[in-house]
């Protein structure tokens, strides 16, 4: 371990910059897990550009399942990220989904560690 820390410190010397490879590794370790899967990407982004979403719209916007999509959005949910709101439009019941304050700071925080990540990509 000691030896490692040396060979760190003396390529920071030689270069005077940190190591990007570090860098990068320690911007992506920084990403939101619950956010980065895909399935739940798609549903905090739409619902960011979108006052709400009907479930069967959302699903066709993030192509998933009935059940895929419930799994998903109630995971955000349960983190506090969006609002799930069901009723009945007539006999037929109804599930609105909308962002939440905190589910945009985090996706704007997942944004921006994203940025930073290729930023560092492209530099190294």
């Amino acid at each position: 371990m000691a030896g490692k820390s040396a060979a760190v410190r003396a390529e920071r010397e030689e270069s005077g910059k940190r190591p990007r490879a570090r860098s990068a590794e320690a911007s992506a370790s920084n990403l939101d897990r619950l956010i980065h899967e895909r399935t739940r990407l798609g549903i905090i982004s739409a619902l960011a550009v979108n006052s709400s979403l009907a479930f069967n719209e959302l699903k066709q916007l993030v192509r998933a399942t009935d059940g895929n999509l419930s799994v998903h959005a109630r995971k955000l949910e349960e983190a506090g990220y969006l609002t799930c709101t069901k009723s009945f439009a007539g006999r037929l019941p109804k599930t609105e989904y909308r962002i939440s304050a905190a589910g945009r700071r985090a996706l704007e925080k997942y944004l921006n560690h994203m940025e930073a990540l290729i930023q560092a990509t492209r530099e190294g």
